[in-house]
């Protein structure tokens, strides 16, 4: 087990989001948002899981939801898809959605484009997954 301190967990999340300081990291463990320190030796310390904690944090903040929301949400979720959400923290880079475009499909389903998408592409793209939806709605 790798053991980090609060500075280098703030450390390797400020890759992610230039945001994420230390005094953000010991609110979010002060207040309960990740598990409990673990015990390495006679330290408490954070680990992997913890980093998987705070990069699903930084993520579903991005979508809008509030602390106390993500927080239930997080509690409920097993480590997998704890982890699976953190991962998803590049959908929401702010230049990624600035350049990309994304397109509702319908409530449930929207895509995310590249510029370098033709419009050609674009278009087949949207037909086949409006088709699959409404052959799964049948």
């Amino acid at each position: 087990m790798t053991g980090y301190t609060a500075k280098q967990i703030a450390e390797i999340l400020q890759q992610d989001d230039p945001k994420m300081n230390l005094r953000t990291v010991r609110y979010y463990t002060q207040i309960g948002m990740v598990p409990a320190l673990e015990l390495l030796g006679n330290k408490r310390v954070y680990t992997d899981r913890h980093i998987h904690f705070f990069r699903a944090i930084v993520t579903l903040t991005r979508t809008g939801e509030s602390l106390a929301s993500i927080q239930e949400k997080l509690m409920s979720l097993a480590p997998e898809e704890i982890e699976k959400i953190g991962r998803q923290l590049y959908l929401y880079d702010s230049n990624r959605v600035l350049e990309h475009e994304t397109l509702a499909i319908n409530e449930d389903v929207a895509i995310t484009l590249s510029p370098r998408v033709s419009a050609e592409l674009k278009q087949r793209v949207i037909e086949s997954v409006s088709r699959l939806i409404k052959e799964d709605a049948n």
